[in-house]
């Protein structure tokens, strides 16, 4: 894997004139709109991309965005890859392996996700404390100690520094914000009544398909992550849900304004950080 990681990074810095991102970003249902915001230099096909998967699920539109964004170099990815299109989560987290080999300092996961706390309302944006990881970890065989730590600690999966800063930056904006345990399963299917019991009682305060992989290669390439999620349904034991795709999709358009306010002041201020 490592020599496909070097090669692909060679691609993408001979295609970018050797851009140097400094915050790298996955923009998946929740953060979309954020690519109108950055002044875009390149825009890369991940069809075009040597060892990059390809995204096949609506509203993902497959590339890999270069440009700036509140001052910050920024590589965007414009969709994700999920385990239920058929990828190992190898191959889900490859990407976060070459955005981590172009040099950025920190990694913005967003998603959106079914809210199992009962606090909680559709349109919510939640950032992520903590998560359960229900899919197969992506470190799972034979290990190159090139791509970081056999056994990486997860005790702060999700940086508490950016988690601060945005808390102040969401509380200067008056945008209400909640925190919460983040459950990644399979899918594609939507949760039964009965599993987003089971997610609360584990310790679950929101539910999706994808972000823990992400997150897990992440730390173990040394990467600060911030995540956050928007709430796009509300399910439970005694709460009548039936949702689609559409309606995901129409509940997250409705709250990513608060959220890309948020992340571009967060991208804006992160050099107060020191990691």
């Amino acid at each position: 894997m490592y020599d496909k990681i070097q090669q692909t990074v060679t691609f993408l810095r001979q295609m970018t004139n050797g851009f140097e991102p400094q915050v790298g970003a996955v923009l998946g249902s929740g953060l979309g709109g954020l690519s109108k915001g950055i002044e875009i230099e390149y825009t890369i096909p991940y069809k075009d991309i040597p060892n990059f998967p390809v995204s096949t699920v609506a509203g993902h539109k497959g590339q890999l965005l270069f440009g700036t964004i509140a001052g910050k170099r920024i590589v965007a990815m414009q969709g994700r890859f999920h385990y239920y299109e058929g990828y190992t989560t190898k191959e889900i987290t490859f990407p976060i392996r070459v955005l981590a080999a172009l040099g950025i300092r920190f990694i913005i996961l967003s998603n959106a996700s079914g809210g199992i706390n009962p606090t909680f309302n559709v349109g919510d944006v939640m950032f992520i404390s903590d998560h359960i990881n229900l899919l197969p970890n992506p470190l799972i065989g034979p290990h190159d100690e090139r791509l970081g730590v056999r056994f990486p600690d997860m005790g702060e999966a999700y940086n508490k520094k950016l988690m601060k800063l945005a808390d102040a930056i969401a509380y200067s904006l008056d945008i209400d914000v909640q925190h919460g345990v983040y459950v990644g399963d399979t899918g594609p299917s939507y949760e039964t009544p009965s599993e987003y019991q089971y997610y609360r009682v584990i310790g679950g305060d929101s539910v999706g398909m994808s972000t823990t992989p992400e997150a897990i290669v992440a730390r173990q390439c040394n990467l600060p992550v911030f995540g956050v999620s928007v709430i796009s349904d509300i399910g439970g034991k005694d709460i009548e849900c039936f949702i689609t795709h559409e309606e995901v999709i129409s509940a997250v358009v409705k709250a990513e304004p608060k959220l890309i306010a948020i992340i571009t002041e967060l991208i804006r201020r992160s050099d107060e950080i020191q990691f």
